[in-house]
């Protein structure tokens, strides 16, 4: 559904636009409180808001750690796919959060990828066909004081080549 909406929008809006406003649109991303605030133009960077609010404040007053966790899990995956394009398979394969000191005000994650970093990736896929990338976020105030650590690990493979390991899996049943 949101491929087809994205192509829709590609007429009226840049990539960039169409990231921000349908991520802030979509029911699932919506309920996590969390709120994409930036977008570079190349969709390299992206940046996140999770304000402190009675929808996902807990019993002792901070933001939920769901609410944490939600708001940064699908960023870095669909960061990339749009990033590499459909030539590339992109699938969360791990995440893991280690929460540092109690959310009480509205906090931020930047997620980022350098041009170099993507030429690395498109390398390595070339060369063996898949990876496993991992990529940090951290949780953070206006003071950049960490209030939790986001570790995602990150599958990339060559569509080709994905197909050809997953048809093998089946074949193997």
């Amino acid at each position: 559904m949101y491929k087809t909406l994205s192509k829709i929008f590609k007429t009226f809006l840049t990539d960039a636009q169409i990231y921000k406003y349908l991520f802030n649109l979509s029911p699932m991303y919506r309920r996590s409180t969390g709120k994409i605030i930036e977008v570079s133009e190349d969709l390299m960077y992206v940046k996140i808001k999770i304000p402190l609010s009675i929808k996902n404040k807990n019993y002792v007053g901070s933001i939920f750690g769901g609410s944490l966790f939600s708001a940064t899990d699908p960023i870095y995956m669909i960061q990339l796919m749009h990033i590499l394009g459909d030539h590339y398979i992109v699938w969360d394969k791990d995440a893991t959060i280690k929460y540092k000191r109690p959310a009480k005000e509205n906090v931020y994650a930047e997620f980022s990828f350098s041009s170099e970093e993507i030429e690395t990736i498109k390398a390595q896929v070339a060369k063996k066909g898949e990876l496993n990338l991992i990529k940090t976020a951290h949780i953070v105030n206006k003071e950049r004081v960490v209030f939790a650590e986001v570790i995602k690990t990150i599958y990339v493979a060559d569509k080709p080549f994905y197909k050809k390991k997953r048809s093998l899996k089946t074949n193997q049943k």
